[in-house]
This record gives C-alpha cells, structure tokens and sequence, in this order.
C-alpha cells in the first residue's frame, strides 16, 4: 500500500525563533485545524490546518519554576474530552529536584493554558536531589498516563508511571493521580491507541522485553517477560560515506515506538548493525494483547541505509503508520520518512532529506507518531533535517500528515 504524504510542512525559523537543535525531540498533533508541534527549544501553533502558524515561547508563556524551563516536550490531543495536554520539563535546581508541567486548553479556547506541576518531593520527602528526564504521554479511555526516568545527579535511580484522570484534566479542578516506579526497569514506553488497559514497555535484556499493564480501573499493575530474537545495541554508525559525520553517535536502544490495536502490542527501536543487517535498522516485534505470546518480528531495515528513532501509533482501522529517520549509503545525511504496514510489507516514503550532516555526532532523541483527529485513518507525525548548514537555525522542524 502506497503511503499518501497529505501535509509536509516545514517549520521556518520565524515560526521557531531559531530555537532549534540538531537534538530536536519534536512532537506534534492535531484537533481538526488547530495543530500544534513543540521540540528543542520551541512550540508552535496554527489554526487554520498549517497554513500559518504561530510561534510560542516556553521559556515566558508560563511563570519560571524550579531552574527554568529546559527542554523536553510533548503535546497530545485528546478528542474524548477536547482538551490539549502540553508537557514540559524544567531544569533542576542546583543539587536538587526539578519538575515537569502539566498544562492543559480546552478546544473552545485553544492557546489558554492552565496547568499543574509535579516535582519529585511530591512523591517521597526523601527525594531532595531527585531529577526527572525523558518523558513519555499517551492516553486510555479515561486516564492520561506520563513515564520519566528519575536520575540523582547523573546517576539513574528509577523510572516512573502516572496517572492522571482525564475528566479531571478538562474540568480545571483539583488533580488526584495515580503513581509507582520501578528500579528494575529503566526508559518505559507507552502505547499509544490503548483502550480500557495502558500497555507500555522496557527491555530486559537483548533478547526479552518487559510487558506492563495498567487498566483503567485497577490501582495495580501487572508485568509479563516476553522473549524476542537477539538483537545487537551497539556501536551504531549512520553509513559508508567517507568522511561523513556519523549521526547515530548518541542513539540508545530504547524503545521509542509503542502502539497497542487490532488485538496486538506493538514495540519498536534502533538495533545496529548485525550479520543479517549490514546497517543500523529499526527492531519491531508485535505481541498478542491478551496471552503476550510473541507474533512475529516485522523489523524495518535495508541494504542501502540506516533506520532509526522510530514512533509509532496505530490509526482508527488498526493499522500501525511510523516516523522515523533515514540515511542513505550514497547521501548519508540523516532524511525524515513515515510508513505504513499492511497485512504482508512495510511501505515507506521520505518527507525531507538533509542537505548536511549535522555538526557533532548527535542527533535524536526521539519523535512522535499519533492518530489525526478528526481524520483518523489518518497519522500526524513530526521530523526534521538540517537545511543549507549545521547550524542550530538551519534545522527546520516537520508537521506531516500521511495515510
């Protein structure tokens, strides 16, 4: 099944203020013609379908808490109860705790912002140096779930879940939640498309995954192990040109794609290259949602270049659509692609290719794939590519929608 690019719109440096990195961590999603896309160190609205956009600042829409605001972002849309969720993570003061925020508009006043903040003391008094990083957002029917990793200092310490209702979310009041963290896995990813149960999930190794469910109407979870074919994680490289910068110098094997429909769990991330891979590619297995017994290992890989940082979400027929990067054996550059899988083949197609390699060997750290409302056969993903130099304000960031 050819895949169909509906909008591939690139983001200019006035919609930005030049607030980009070749580390751009975008998000982005859609309400009809209300779209909005955040990343490193931007956020951007349009309300006319992506014929204008509009730049916002999260350094000054919102009071300075804790260190400021720093860097990770991501923004959902929920059609159920018509609001947009925004979450942003603020620096850590010295030797101590940060937090991230919870900022929630209605449809009706899209732009208007009220929000909620979370910072590790909330949780454990004892917490005084705990830090969150790398987050994670994706719904159920009634929750609003968000996973960090929790460091001290630059040490990993445990990586968290939580629950927030949604009803709660759109009606402004007093916010009760859910939480639990775990110190035995690390980097947990949502699904996204999930219904009644939130699935998400961590590795335990190379060659087994850590499957957690968490339903909407239970304050337990619960975890099954999930064997999948070994798989390598590391070094990574990006190519063969001679000379070229090697892009995938800070990618990580954690999972980065996660989706759960048509009765099966989806988990996606970068492996490098192995003896039946001559490049890094794109490790996919999908998992039976009731009996977590492994299907098949559907991996998206190549001869003629590297895959990585995918995300991915299924849409409303159940078929699973991806964003990802790509990068050519004879122009290596790091190039943005989205694709889709039918019942037998992955289909794919590049949104923008660079015109560079950026300046260091970083690049990532993660993307966004989501379902479109209210056209939900359809996906909103984000990218980006650096075009015409290496500089920060040459990274121009991508809304796209594809069928």
């Amino acid at each position: 099944m050819p895949v169909a690019l509906v909008k591939n719109i690139g983001l200019t440096t006035t919609t930005t203020a030049g607030f980009t990195s070749s580390i751009d961590e975008p998000t982005a999603a859609a309400n009809q013609n209300q779209l909005m896309m955040t990343g490193n160190w931007f956020a951007a609205t349009s309300t006319n379908g992506g014929g204008a956009w509009a730049h916002v600042d999260p350094f000054t829409i919102f009071p300075a808490s804790a260190g400021g605001f720093c860097c990770d972002q991501i923004v959902l849309y929920n059609p159920r109860h018509q609001i947009w969720v925004w979450l942003l993570q603020y620096i850590a003061v010295s030797g101590g705790n940060n937090l991230f925020r919870l900022a929630v508009s209605r449809t009706a006043s899209f732009g208007n912002w009220y929000y909620w903040d979370f910072n590790p003391q909330n949780l454990n008094p004892a917490w005084t140096t705990m830090w969150f990083d790398y987050p994670d957002m994706a719904f159920t029917d009634n929750n609003l779930f968000v996973t960090f990793n929790g460091f001290s200092g630059q040490a990993w310490q445990r990586a968290f879940v939580f629950r927030f209702p949604l009803a709660t979310l759109a009606a402004g009041t007093g916010l009760g939640y859910n939480w639990w963290s775990t110190t035995g896995n690390g980097s947990l990813r949502l699904c996204h498309g999930a219904g009644a149960t939130m699935h998400f999930g961590s590795h335990n190794s190379t060659s087994q995954i850590r499957v957690f469910d968490w339903p909407d109407a239970s304050t337990n979870l619960t975890w099954q192990d999930v064997n999948v074919r070994a798989w390598s994680g590391g070094p990574y490289t990006s190519g063969p040109a001679a000379g070229g910068q090697n892009w995938l110098g800070r990618v990580d094997p954690r999972i980065t794609g996660a989706w759960v429909g048509g009765g099966q769990i989806g988990f996606m991330w970068t492996a490098s290259a192995d003896a039946g891979h001559p490049f890094a590619y794109i490790r996919v297995c999908r998992i039976n949602e009731v009996t977590k017994a492994l299907v098949d290992e559907p991996d998206i890989w190549g001869n003629r270049g590297v895959w990585a940082y995918p995300a991915a979400a299924p849409n409303s027929a159940g078929q699973v659509g991806f964003s990802a990067f790509y990068g050519g054996s004879t122009n290596h550059h790091p190039a943005h692609a989205v694709g889709v899988r039918d019942a037998t083949a992955w289909s794919t197609v590049l949104t923008a290719s660079s015109t560079n390699d950026p300046a260091t060997a970083a690049w990532g750290d993660y993307l966004s794939c989501v379902a479109h409302f209210n056209t939900t056969t359809h996906w909103v993903a984000s990218g980006y590519t650096l075009q015409g130099g290496t500089a920060r304000t040459n990274v121009e960031p991508r809304y796209v929608e594809f069928q």
